[in-house]
């Protein structure tokens, strides 16, 4: 019997190092760092810090506004008079609304497609292509060109920027506000500074699909970290030392998985293990019931059969007491008949006797002898009515209790039945009892931060209590071994410090 299906949430095969929660400490930091403030002053501090929000907010759309329409406006003359003298002609006066108004809806855009979990890279692009297409636009308008009139250059230069900063700010404070995450925010200083390995973050962006920088980096951080835990419990050599449990963070972090969900991952796949075999027992039982009502289902027909045909044999018995019923009433008719001619026969003797005395007697005697062959015959008619008759009601005995059978039968198939339910009920209560007992069991060994060697030998003990009545010796080794992924010298220990504990006074409660 395997250990794995005892519990739900195995413990893995070795100490597993935990990513260090630097949380608790970064909020003392920030509490230490943070200047008191009396608690009188806050109530006081409230609407006038809200009230500058208010101001900033105010300031901040209604300057934005302006810088964008005084730097829209500029541009738009420079970049109108600028397709004039290169022959747009009429076009020219939707030239700039094309360049300048294409960077708002193109931002615009890149930002709806962003909230949908569409994002687009190329939106973006070609809105930082038409920015900087209306700054060298407005730059090449100067007067000499370029590099001719370098000042008016830088002059023409500025007007447009007031608008893309204006622009820029405004969807990075829509980002902020609608808590919109950037799918390919990769940081351009990170390409200049780390070219190599944020080309390996970009790849990993898109194989794992995170879509999201920040996302992959916190991933990555969390994987190195772990790694650097592994290699401080197990030294140089931890690739080899450490269990294969908690190296998974490290084989699947091609996938894309975070280390918790690596970590998760052997106990998933015993949770679906035992569901499995939960589900595998479900349906044993079920078919055991199925087949238990169909042979019940084949009895009763068999016995409806046997009750048929006894009531067609009841029914020919009747039919042949009616015929022997038919036959005893004519024996009584010719016997009638025979005393009848007796009579008739002494009459005419008594008559006749004085003429033929002799002729007489002989007929006499010949109508006595009749009548006694008669009524010898009329007595085995009777005798074969009588065995008639007992023949039927011994028929009838063996239809009573071939109904009897039956009922029998039927009341022993609904008990079947009724046996079957609470088998399945007392399995589903006996299941969900072991689940809590190993729920209660696992919540105490947290609570009492048990190392995983003590885990694996509480489980080992609880199984002995539940499966062999405490007897640790009864519990294969192998099996213990099997469970853990250990060997069968470590399996051996864990054996005897269960037994240990049980004698300690350790029970499953």
């Amino acid at each position: 019997m395997s250990l794995a299906t005892l519990h739900r949430a195995p413990a893995p095969a070795g100490p597993v190092p935990d990513a260090p929660d630097t949380a608790p400490d970064a909020q003392a930091l920030a509490s230490d760092a943070a200047p008191s403030v009396p608690e009188t002053d806050a109530p006081a501090s409230a609407p006038a810090g809200r009230r500058s929000d208010r101001a900033l907010t105010a300031i901040a759309i209604v300057g934005g506004t302006i810088l964008a329409a005084i730097g829209f406006t500029g541009s738009y003359n420079t970049l109108r008079d600028l397709a004039f003298d290169r022959g747009f002609g009429d076009f020219s006066y939707v030239f700039p609304v094309g360049i300048d108004a294409g960077i708002v809806v193109l931002y615009a855009l890149d930002l709806y497609l962003i909230r949908r979990h569409t994002p687009w890279p190329i939106v973006r692009t070609v809105a930082h292509l038409l920015t900087v297409a209306t700054v060298v636009f407005n730059a090449a308008a100067a007067e000499g060109g370029v590099t001719g009139d370098p000042l008016g250059t830088a002059m023409h230069g500025v007007i447009p920027l007031l608008f893309i900063v204006a622009v820029e700010a405004a969807r990075r404070a829509f980002v902020k506000a609608s808590d919109t995450r950037d799918s390919q925010g990769v940081p351009l200083a990170r390409w200049l500074l780390s070219p190599g390995r944020t080309a390996a973050l970009w790849r990993r962006m898109k194989l794992w699909g995170t879509g999201s920088y920040q996302e992959t980096v916190q991933i990555e951080q969390e994987r190195t970290v772990y790694e650097a835990m592994l290699q401080r419990q197990y030294g140089k050599a931890w690739r080899k030392k450490a269990p294969a449990d908690a190296l998974l963070p490290l084989t699947m972090a091609r996938y894309g998985l975070t280390v918790d969900e690596a970590l998760a991952l052997p106990r998933q796949a015993k949770e679906a293990e035992q569901l499995r075999a939960e589900e595998n027992e479900r349906l044993e039982l079920e078919a055991a019931a199925r087949a238990e009502q169909r042979a019940a289902e084949r009895r009763m027909a068999s016995i409806r059969t046997n009750s048929d045909i006894r009531a067609a044999e009841i029914a020919a018995q009747a039919d042949e007491n009616a015929a022997v019923a038919q036959a005893q009433a004519t024996v009584t008719e010719a016997q009638a008949a025979a005393e009848a001619q007796a009579r008739i026969a002494q009459k005419a003797a008594q008559a006749i006797e004085s003429a033929d005395a002799a002729e007489a007697d002989r007929r006499a005697a010949e109508a006595e002898k009749a009548a006694a062959e008669a009524r010898a015959r009329a007595a085995e008619v009777t005798r074969a009515a009588a065995e008639v008759e007992a023949a039927a009601a011994e028929a009838a005995d063996r239809k009573a209790a071939a109904d009897r059978r039956r009922a029998l039968l039927e009341k022993q198939a609904a008990d079947d039945e009724q046996y079957a339910a609470e088998l399945k009920r007392h399995a589903a209560e006996a299941r969900a009892a072991a689940a809590e007992a190993e729920a209660r069991a696992v919540e105490a060994e947290d609570l009492l931060k048990l190392t995983p060697r003590e885990r694996a030998v509480r489980k080992v003990a609880r199984t002995v209590l539940a499966h062999h009545a405490g007897q640790t010796d009864q519990l294969p080794i192998a099996s213990i071994a099997d469970a853990f992924g250990v060997s069968e010298s470590t399996a051996s220990e864990y054996r005897k410090e269960a037994a240990a504990l049980i004698a300690g006074g350790y029970r499953n409660h």
